[in-house]
């Protein structure tokens, strides 16, 4: 919020008679601080901004975890752009998604710095005291990081290419026993014995070591 703080001492106010409503007005602040303990010690605006990029971090990290392992030759989902890559320094053939690594990495630093100042904060006593100065190095380098990393992520989706093929091969007839489930609700069963009967039939499937949409009707209907 914009309030202004002069006026504030870090106990109490001062004795000169400033004029701070008119000193409001001409350093266009919307109100003027109630309490001067309040306006010199509260930290709460940094304890927000180094939350919210710990919140954002952490999401591009979960990200970021998730393309790490489409890339790999198990799954090859998704292949990532050479800009955004770097080679093995032993597997010649070996693309590193080294960008998406230092991402994931950068979400713990940034969180530690946020929990850090959470710990300061929690054992300090009524009043301004120096240990609020840490804030300032946490909060600096938390925008300095989510500021790089911002376009770094960006990049990174909005090249790399995506293996259609792969994907669909990875889907497994299994997957339907919960539409096979959701078929026997819409002929009045209850989900409970849908749901049973549909396990049952994908039990039979294993046994038998076909795929679900291989069984008969009959065998459906045992």
């Amino acid at each position: 919020t914009n309030v202004l703080p002069l006026g504030s001492g870090a106990i109490a106010g001062n004795p000169f008679q400033v004029d701070r409503e008119f000193l409001r007005k001409e350093l266009q602040f919307d109100a003027i601080s109630l309490n001067s303990v309040d306006a010199t010690t509260e930290r709460d605006f940094i304890a927000e901004i180094l939350f919210w990029c710990s919140l954002c971090l952490i999401h591009l990290s979960k990200i970021s975890e998730d393309l790490i392992i489409y890339c790999t030759k198990e799954f090859g989902f998704v292949t990532l752009s050479d800009a955004y890559s770097t080679g093995s320094s032993l597997m010649p053939q070996k693309k590193n998604p080294d960008s998406l690594e230092l991402i994931r990495s950068k979400a713990g630093r940034v969180f530690g710095r946020c929990s850090g100042f959470l710990m300061t904060l929690k054992g300090l006593p009524s009043a301004y005291n120096k240990d609020l100065q840490e804030g300032k190095e946490g909060v600096f380098e938390s925008i300095d990081t989510i500021t790089g990393v911002l376009p770094v992520a960006t990049g990174v989706i909005s090249t790399l290419q995506v293996n259609e093929k792969a994907m669909k091969n990875a889907l497994s007839p299994d997957m339907l026993a919960t539409d096979l489930a959701y078929y026997l609700v819409r002929k009045k069963m209850p989900f409970r014995e849908a749901h049973g009967a549909s396990g049952r039939a994908v039990h039979l499937a294993e046994s038998k070591g076909v795929e679900v949409s291989q069984l008969s009707l009959d065998e459906l209907k045992t």
